[in-house]
């Protein structure tokens, strides 16, 4: 059965319905950062969702081709995570989407390190 970050982590991916501080520990991603309207149709961040996905199906399928990391594990891809704010701080317009800026990100498993991508 593929390892469930959603169900192993619930602390982190399903909060309770009371506020609280939770501590986070160190975790790997895959992130795209950006600028602009999220709904245009060809727009930035309909791109940087289909690179940030590819990135993250082509580790989750490897061990299917020729390159093995070492520690693979079958997991489920965890949820799509992002950071939104708006230039100049404050209050978020939304009717001035275009001036989003936006960080996207995945969560990788431990096995996949700086190392392996070559960084």
């Amino acid at each position: 059965m593929a390892y469930d970050y959603k169900k192993e982590y619930k602390e982190f991916y399903l909060p309770p319905k009371k506020p609280g501080i939770i501590e986070i520990p160190q975790m790997n991603y895959i992130a795209v950062s950006g600028r602009g309207n999220p709904n245009e149709p060809e727009g930035e961040y309909k791109a940087a969702m289909g690179m940030l996905y590819g990135i993250a199906f082509m580790i989750k399928m490897s061990y299917k081709g020729s390159h093995k990391i070492e520690g693979y594990f079958p997991y489920v891809v965890p949820p799509l995570e992002g950071l939104w704010k708006q230039g100049g701080g404050g209050e978020i317009v939304y009717a001035r989407k275009e001036d989003f800026e936006w960080t996207s990100m995945i969560r990788l498993p431990e096995f996949v390190t700086r190392e392996e991508c070559g960084s």
